[in-house]
Order: structure tokens, then C-alpha cells, then sequence
């Protein structure tokens, strides 16, 4: 047995995670050069590999989640890499104004209808509120709906939505409760999508960086898209959102949330799904509204994005065949990789989903949020 093969071995071993074992989360290698590549690229390698094709198992969301239990994913990024990582993330600002448009267009504008073969009908690409329910689209639904009642929403607000996706918020909250809602995006496929989507209702979608908006609302959404803003522009979107929001207004921050502050994200993530992102720690979020927001309510529903995952790669892999045209069988596995690590990950609760509730000078009378 080579050297590298049994220092994987013997590091899988501490999860629970046999290599050619029988169970379903076991590894099962393709490629003997496996063993090499993981132990020269950590995560990075990992997730390769299984694009190459050089590793199988049955049930990778398992395989994942005992790893990330274990506390071995820390151990499979080189200190090298997260060396450069966090350099590179130091010296420049990998989110600016300028280098944003690209970063949402690596990941936003694959193809609109690769989102939607996989989303529920209001297009939400953030963790669904599976309370009391199993099936996604109800989960979306309930969790636009959570947002709407803790935001407090009624006919006569004009709504931010700032990071609007392909409208699904919009087009929930100008039909239920009456109010107008701006959303804002860089993404072309999603201004253009959404732009139709909320066709004839009281809804105005912009092509706009949040750095540019101007304008008074009554209540403010920020939701999937503190991730992509980085931890150098964290304080620069509250002053945003502080200038944008009304005295008496609401601002509510729904955001994937890490365990410990940090400067980069994992490499494979960062590579090929989200280019340059950074999961905000509960630290980083609260240094970044010191001065301007008062915290009203924080809830967790993090566990709920496990099932949130499989349930958009079920629905991925049914629809495949309708969208494979347009990729290659290398981006299934990506894709695969992606949605079920991604599930592993947050069953292991190594990783977070915040629902934040903020506002200027504190609600007299205090806040009773929503649940």
C-alpha cells in the first residue's frame, strides 16, 4: 500500500469512511492517483477527482457529512493554499464594484432554465422553511411568507429587495400584500427573467450594484446575497442599507452564516460554484451593523437546508435530460458534488442559515417576530 494511500485511509478512518467498503457512503476508488491528489490539493483535490470521475460512493451527502462531523475538512485545505487564499483576499478586494458583474456571471448566468429545472415555482435559490412541511415548494413558500410577516409588510410600503434573484419575492409580496417592491441584481439573466416574471404587477426591477441605489423604502431584503459581498464591503452595504431604510423601517438579512470569522471560502466552492464569496460569521455580521442597527430578532433554521439540497438535486437530476444539451456530463458530477456536499455540509451543522431581523433606534414597544 502506498504512502498516500494510507494516510487517507487512515484519515477517512477517523469519520467512519472506508475506502472500497460496502456501505453506501464508503469511497469506492476509480483512479489509484485518488490518494496523490487529495493529499497534494485537500478539498480542492477531493472535488476534482470526483468531477474526473476517479472516486464513487453511493450516498455522497453521508460520505460528506461524516467527514465535515469528524472535523476533517479543516485538514483537507494545504496550509499553502489557504496561505495564498487568505493573502489574496487580504491585499484586494475580490468583491469590488468592478470585479463583482463577473463573479455573479460565473455562477448566475449559466442558464436560466438550469435554475428553474431544479427551484420551486417562485424561483428561490435560498434554503426553503421546511417547519410542519416536506415538500419544497411549500417549504419556499412558507419561507417568502416568514419573510413578508417578520418584515411586517403591508399595502402601503415600497419594499427593497437588494439581491432579488428571478423575482420570486417580488412578484410573492406585490401579490399578497399589496406593497411595491424594487429588487436589484447584476445578473443579466436574472434582470431579464425577472423583468417578465413581475410583468403587470406594482414591481420594479433594476439592473443596478447595491453601491449605486438611491432612494427612500419602508423595509429592506437582503436575502442569498450577503455571501457574495465580501468581508470588505460588509460595513459598506449597512451604510447602504442604513441610508436606504426609513427611520421607523425593517431590514431583514436571510444569509448562510459561518461558525468562525474568516477571509476565504473553501477552494473547491470557491473555484467552480461561487467565485470569490465569503460565508459572514455571527462576528463579522455584528461588527458590521455596530453604530447603525439595533438586532430585533436572529433565528437559525440551518438544519432546514439539508433538505432544502436534496431536494434541488432530486429535482436536478429528474430534469437533466432537459438541460444536458447544454453541458457536459463533467458538470453533472459538479453539479452532483455541489448540491449533496453542500447537504452534508449543513446536516453536519457546520454551516448556518440566518434570518436577521434589524432595525434603526429599536421598535418601541419591542419586537414579536414571526415563527
Amino acid at each position: 500500500m502506498s504512502s498516500a494511500k494510507e494516510t487517507i485511509r487512515k484519515i477517512l478512518a477517523a469519520a467512519d469512511v472506508r475506502i472500497d467498503g460496502e456501505r453506501a457512503w464508503d469511497i469506492r476508488v476509480r483512479n489509484e492517483q485518488f490518494y496523490e491528489r487529495v493529499l497534494s490539493g485537500g478539498s480542492l483535490g477531493l472535488g476534482e477527482s470526483y468531477m474526473d470521475g476517479w472516486w464513487e460512493t453511493e450516498a455522497l451527502d453521508q460520505c460528506i457529512f461524516r467527514i465535515v462531523r469528524a472535523g476533517l475538512n479543516t485538514s483537507l485545505v494545504p496550509r499553502f493554499s489557504a496561505a495564498m487564499a487568505w493573502l489574496k483576499s487580504t491585499l484586494l478586494n475580490l468583491q469590488s464594484k468592478r470585479r463583482a458583474p463577473g463573479n455573479i456571471h460565473r455562477h448566475y448566468d449559466l442558464s436560466t432554465r438550469l435554475y428553474l429545472s431544479f427551484l420551486d415555482p417562485y424561483n428561490q435559490y435560498t434554503c426553503g422553511y421546511f417547519k410542519s412541511v416536506d415538500d419544497l415548494n411549500k417549504a419556499q413558500e412558507q419561507k417568502l411568507e416568514l419573510i413578508c410577516k417578520k418584515l411586517r409588510i403591508t399595502s402601503a410600503d415600497e419594499v427593497l429587495d437588494i439581491g432579488c434573484g428571478w423575482g420570486g419575492f417580488a412578484k410573492l409580496a406585490s401579490e399578497r400584500y399589496g406593497c411595491h417592491v424594487t429588487g436589484i441584481t447584476i445578473s443579466d439573466e436574472q434582470f431579464e427573467y425577472a423583468r417578465n416574471y413581475t410583468r403587470d404587477l406594482p414591481v420594479t426591477i433594476l439592473k443596478e450594484d447595491y453601491r449605486d441605489l438611491s432612494g427612500k423604502f419602508d423595509k429592506v431584503l437582503v436575502c442569498g446575497m450577503f455571501e457574495h459581498v465580501g468581508f470588505k464591503n460588509h460595513r459598506e452595504l449597512m451604510r447602504v442599507v442604513h441610508r436606504s431604510l426609513k427611520e421607523e423601517g425593517l431590514f431583514l438579512l436571510h444569509t448562510i452564516g459561518g461558525k468562525v470569522s474568516t477571509k476565504f471560502i473553501d477552494p473547491w466552492i470557491g473555484t467552480y460554484i461561487f467565485p470569490n464569496t465569503l460565508l459572514p460569521s455571527a462576528k463579522q455580521i455584528t461588527e458590521a451593523i455596530e453604530g447603525l442597527f439595533l438586532v430585533e430578532d436572529w433565528q437559525n433554521f440551518g438544519a432546514f437546508y439539508d433538505q432544502t439540497l436534496l431536494a434541488w438535486f432530486r429535482n436536478f437530476d429528474k430534469n437533466w435530460e432537459k438541460v444536458r444539451a447544454d453541458f457536459d456530463e463533467r458538470f453533472y458530477r459538479m453539479w452532483k458534488y455541489y448540491l449533496l456536499a453542500c447537504a452534508g455540509l449543513f446536516r453536519a451543522r457546520e454551516t448556518q442559515l440566518w434570518q436577521v431581523v434589524l432595525s434603526k433606534n429599536g421598535l418601541l414597544g419591542g419586537y414579536q417576530p414571526a415563527r
